[in-house]
């Protein structure tokens, strides 16, 4: 665990916005830019995925990152890799400390075998995904497709490993006005999905907005 703070000002940030509880967001994100995600109310889960702008279908890789930094959480200085192992960002701020890797998206199906057959119709971060790129219509966001949904980054959760090798979905560590920052190490297409679910105590079980913020290289 890595706490490293920001210098840059949110006033010279050139984008500036506020994420609801359970929407999602598809932005591409120039080499040398850098995102800051702000977990306004504490203990939200943001479900991530990141994208070559050139192609898409280089992506983020939890296994090269893992392997590459060995270690399953990620902090300040962790570099996040592609699946053709080269880097697409680098984390160089961040006040939470750890970020998971491994906890994955919930989705439909999952709701419905970790919870219960009435859970099915709730909203999950696959659908968020989902929308996000079936309603696309510029920038690299617009070629990808449900195939390109792959294991994402929790940033703010809190997802141990049991000495057995199993996980477990805990109470968060972050807290309100805790963030991360990544600068981007080539053109990048971010996909979020501000996770709704209300099943499990990564969100405390009371989802919140997140702040999104974008500097200039």
């Amino acid at each position: 665990m890595t706490i490293i703070e920001s210098t840059r000002d949110a006033r010279d940030a050139r984008y500036d916005f506020t994420l609801r509880a359970g929407e999602p967001w598809l932005y591409d994100l120039k080499r040398g830019e850098t995102l800051r995600i702000v977990d306004l109310e504490g203990n939200q889960a943001v479900d991530t995925l990141f994208y070559s702008s050139a192609d898409p279908t280089e992506r983020y890789s939890a296994q090269d990152t893992i392997r590459t930094q060995g270690n399953l959480y990620l902090t300040a200085g962790s570099v996040l890799m592609s699946n053709q192992n080269n880097a697409l960002l680098t984390i160089v701020a961040d006040t939470c400390g750890r970020h998971d890797t491994l906890g994955g998206a919930c989705a439909a199906e999952s709701n419905t075998v970790r919870y219960a057959l009435d859970k099915r119709h709730m909203h999950s971060c696959r659908d968020s995904f989902l929308n996000a790129i079936t309603h696309c219509t510029c920038g690299a966001g617009a070629r990808l497709t449900k195939r390109d949904i792959v294991s994402n980054i929790n940033f703010f959760m809190n997802v141990p490993v049991t000495p057995q090798g199993g996980l477990t979905f805990e109470d968060g560590i972050s807290a309100p006005g805790k963030y991360v920052e990544v600068r981007a190490e080539q053109d990048v297409t971010v996909l979020i999905s501000n996770c709704p679910q209300l099943n499990n105590p990564c969100n405390g079980y009371n989802p919140t907005p997140v702040r999104l913020l974008v500097w200039e290289a």
